[in-house]
């Protein structure tokens, strides 16, 4: 080798070191500058993760929990410590367990004691069985939610004509949507029971 390829090649060798060294001094300039950033984002993550497994622990010991506490009610619904537990660990499945055996006992008290459960459809099915007379009825058909207003409002309708109510029944049973399964019965009821 000659004298001048030998030179090139220690520049080049000079070159590529001196860029090595500058890339390393910026990494770590920018290592320096976002440090506490890069910290903290790892920290959250860490945290949402940890939070996450932890919520989903909590989520299966709760329906663990509430599922044996059935099973016990399921073989003696008299077991008043596990309708208990049930209530502590899962409100909404307490709420469905007694609407089922009220609606087994036929037991109006305990289903109008429903009536502000949080589980929607309990809530919503107590309000209805406990509308009693065409004025609840209605009441109860008023509300945007009502699950069974069609229904409601087709039996306020019978109970106005069983008073001979004519007009307000008609009334009722206009305001039954015209999609409904009802359509027929409402139908029948306009033209026999309304003439």
């Amino acid at each position: 080798m000659n004298l001048k390829d030998n030179i090139s090649m220690v520049k080049e060798e000079l070159n590529s070191e001196e860029k090595f060294f500058e890339k390393a001094v910026m990494t770590e300039k920018f290592l320096k500058k976002y440090k506490k950033v890069m910290i903290a984002s790892a920290t959250v993550v860490a945290l949402v993760i940890g939070a996450n497994l932890i919520y989903d622990m909590n989520k299966k010991s709760n329906t663990t929990a509430a599922n044996a506490a059935l099973s016990k009610l399921q073989a003696d619904a008299n077991n008043v410590t596990a309708l208990k537990e049930l209530k502590e660990v899962s409100p909404n499945l307490h709420d469905v367990w007694v609407y089922s055996q009220a609606v087994a006992k036929k037991d109006l008290e305990a289903i109008k004691g429903l009536k502000s459960s949080n589980a929607l459809i309990v809530s919503d099915l107590a309000k209805y069985e406990s509308a009693t007379d065409a004025a609840s009825l209605e009441d109860y058909a008023s509300k945007q939610d009502a699950i069974f207003r069609d229904l409601a409002l087709v039996q306020s309708a019978v109970m106005l004509l069983n008073e001979n109510k004519v007009d307000e029944a008609r009334s009722k049973l206009l305001k039954v949507s015209k999609d409904s399964s009802l359509n027929k019965i409402v139908s029948a009821l306009m033209h026999y029971g309304l003439k």
